[in-house]
Protein backbone atom coordinates (compact mmCIF):
# COMPACT_ATOMS: atom_id res chain seq x y z
CA UNK A 1 0.00 0.00 0.00
CA UNK A 2 1.44 3.36 -0.99
CA UNK A 3 1.09 6.58 0.96
CA UNK A 4 0.52 8.45 -2.29
CA UNK A 5 -3.09 9.06 -3.29
CA UNK A 6 -4.41 9.85 -6.78
CA UNK A 7 -7.93 11.23 -7.26
CA UNK A 8 -9.35 11.45 -10.78
CA UNK A 9 -11.38 14.63 -11.14
CA UNK A 10 -12.57 14.24 -14.75
CA UNK A 11 -11.62 16.13 -17.90
CA UNK A 12 -8.07 14.73 -17.83
CA UNK A 13 -7.31 15.99 -14.30
CA UNK A 14 -5.52 13.88 -11.69
CA UNK A 15 -4.86 15.19 -8.17
CA UNK A 16 -1.92 13.56 -6.41
CA UNK A 17 -1.42 14.02 -2.67
CA UNK A 18 1.25 12.75 -0.32
CA UNK A 19 2.47 13.68 3.15
CA UNK A 20 6.21 13.98 3.90
CA UNK A 21 7.91 14.17 7.29
CA UNK A 22 10.20 16.92 5.93
CA UNK A 23 9.43 20.65 5.99
CA UNK A 24 7.87 22.48 3.01
CA UNK A 25 11.25 24.14 2.41
CA UNK A 26 12.99 20.77 2.20
CA UNK A 27 10.37 19.12 -0.02
CA UNK A 28 10.34 22.18 -2.30
CA UNK A 29 14.14 22.08 -2.61
CA UNK A 30 13.96 18.36 -3.41
CA UNK A 31 11.72 19.27 -6.38
CA UNK A 32 13.84 22.06 -7.86
CA UNK A 33 17.52 21.48 -7.00
CA UNK A 34 19.31 19.04 -9.32
CA UNK A 35 21.50 17.62 -6.54
CA UNK A 36 18.36 16.46 -4.70
CA UNK A 37 16.35 15.51 -7.80
CA UNK A 38 19.13 13.08 -8.78
CA UNK A 39 18.82 11.37 -5.40
CA UNK A 40 15.08 10.76 -5.34
CA UNK A 41 14.07 10.64 -8.99
CA UNK A 42 16.76 8.13 -9.91
CA UNK A 43 14.32 5.77 -11.60
CA UNK A 44 13.05 2.25 -11.21
CA UNK A 45 15.32 -0.71 -10.57
CA UNK A 46 17.59 -1.24 -13.54
CA UNK A 47 17.32 2.37 -14.70
CA UNK A 48 19.87 5.12 -14.08
CA UNK A 49 19.40 8.87 -14.35
CA UNK A 50 21.71 10.00 -17.16
CA UNK A 51 21.09 13.73 -16.95
CA UNK A 52 19.26 16.16 -14.71
CA UNK A 53 18.78 19.85 -15.47
CA UNK A 54 16.51 22.15 -13.47
CA UNK A 55 16.47 25.90 -14.03
CA UNK A 56 13.70 26.56 -11.51
CA UNK A 57 12.48 30.03 -12.43
CA UNK A 58 9.66 31.33 -14.60
CA UNK A 59 10.75 30.57 -18.17
CA UNK A 60 13.41 28.07 -17.04
CA UNK A 61 13.58 24.53 -18.37
CA UNK A 62 13.77 21.08 -16.87
CA UNK A 63 15.25 18.03 -18.53
CA UNK A 64 15.69 14.60 -17.00
CA UNK A 65 16.86 11.43 -18.73
CA UNK A 66 17.10 7.74 -17.84
CA UNK A 67 18.62 4.64 -19.45
CA UNK A 68 18.78 0.97 -18.62
CA UNK A 69 21.52 -1.51 -19.40
CA UNK A 70 19.60 -2.85 -22.41
CA UNK A 71 19.84 0.27 -24.59
CA UNK A 72 16.43 1.67 -23.68
CA UNK A 73 16.05 5.29 -22.64
CA UNK A 74 13.50 8.03 -22.14
CA UNK A 75 13.43 11.62 -21.02
CA UNK A 76 11.16 14.26 -19.55
CA UNK A 77 11.39 17.85 -20.74
CA UNK A 78 9.44 20.89 -19.69
CA UNK A 79 9.25 24.52 -18.79
CA UNK A 80 8.66 26.25 -15.48
CA UNK A 81 5.88 28.85 -15.54
CA UNK A 82 5.70 29.88 -11.85
CA UNK A 83 8.16 29.14 -9.07
CA UNK A 84 7.27 30.56 -5.68
CA UNK A 85 9.91 29.38 -3.20
CA UNK A 86 8.66 26.87 -0.67
CA UNK A 87 4.99 27.11 -1.68
CA UNK A 88 4.26 26.37 -5.35
CA UNK A 89 5.55 25.32 -8.75
CA UNK A 90 3.65 25.47 -12.03
CA UNK A 91 5.28 23.74 -14.96
CA UNK A 92 4.54 21.91 -18.19
CA UNK A 93 6.18 18.55 -18.82
CA UNK A 94 6.20 15.91 -21.51
CA UNK A 95 7.70 12.45 -21.60
CA UNK A 96 9.70 11.39 -24.67
CA UNK A 97 9.41 7.63 -25.25
CA UNK A 98 10.76 8.45 -27.92
CA UNK A 99 7.94 10.66 -29.25
CA UNK A 100 6.65 13.32 -26.87
CA UNK A 101 3.45 12.72 -24.94
CA UNK A 102 0.82 15.48 -24.76
CA UNK A 103 1.64 18.35 -22.41
CA UNK A 104 1.01 17.65 -18.74
CA UNK A 105 0.32 20.92 -16.93
CA UNK A 106 1.36 20.48 -13.30
CA UNK A 107 0.55 22.71 -10.35
CA UNK A 108 2.40 21.59 -7.22
CA UNK A 109 1.83 23.06 -3.77
CA UNK A 110 3.74 22.51 -0.53
CA UNK A 111 1.80 23.12 2.70
CA UNK A 112 2.90 22.63 6.29
CA UNK A 113 0.77 19.96 7.93
CA UNK A 114 1.13 17.65 10.92
CA UNK A 115 4.79 18.52 11.48
CA UNK A 116 5.68 17.90 7.83
CA UNK A 117 4.44 18.76 4.35
CA UNK A 118 1.30 18.00 2.40
CA UNK A 119 2.29 17.89 -1.26
CA UNK A 120 -0.52 18.32 -3.80
CA UNK A 121 0.12 17.96 -7.53
CA UNK A 122 -2.69 18.81 -9.93
CA UNK A 123 -1.86 17.18 -13.28
CA UNK A 124 -3.94 18.42 -16.19
CA UNK A 125 -3.77 16.39 -19.38
CA UNK A 126 -5.58 17.43 -22.57
CA UNK A 127 -8.15 14.60 -22.31
CA UNK A 128 -9.15 11.42 -20.49
CA UNK A 129 -7.32 9.16 -22.99
CA UNK A 130 -4.01 10.96 -22.36
CA UNK A 131 -4.53 10.68 -18.61
CA UNK A 132 -5.34 6.97 -18.85
CA UNK A 133 -2.22 6.36 -20.96
CA UNK A 134 -0.11 8.15 -18.34
CA UNK A 135 -1.63 6.18 -15.45
CA UNK A 136 -1.21 2.90 -17.36
CA UNK A 137 2.58 3.35 -17.33
CA UNK A 138 2.67 2.39 -13.64
CA UNK A 139 3.01 6.06 -12.73
CA UNK A 140 1.39 5.71 -9.29
CA UNK A 141 3.86 3.10 -8.02
CA UNK A 142 6.78 4.87 -9.70
CA UNK A 143 5.87 8.16 -8.04
CA UNK A 144 5.52 6.52 -4.63
CA UNK A 145 8.83 4.68 -4.99
CA UNK A 146 10.55 7.96 -5.88
CA UNK A 147 8.75 10.05 -3.25
CA UNK A 148 9.72 7.53 -0.56
CA UNK A 149 13.34 8.49 -1.27
CA UNK A 150 12.56 12.14 -0.36
CA UNK A 151 11.66 10.95 3.14
CA UNK A 152 15.24 9.70 3.50
CA UNK A 153 16.93 12.86 2.19
CA UNK A 154 16.32 15.09 5.19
Amino acid sequence: MTTLKIDLAGDGLAIVTRHFAASPQQVFRAHVEAEYIRQWMGGADGWDMTHCESDARAGGVLRYGWANGEGDSFEITGEYEVVTPFSEIRHIERMHVPDPTPDNRCHTTFKAKDGGTLLTVRMQLPDEDSLKAMLDTGMEQGMEDSYARIDGLF
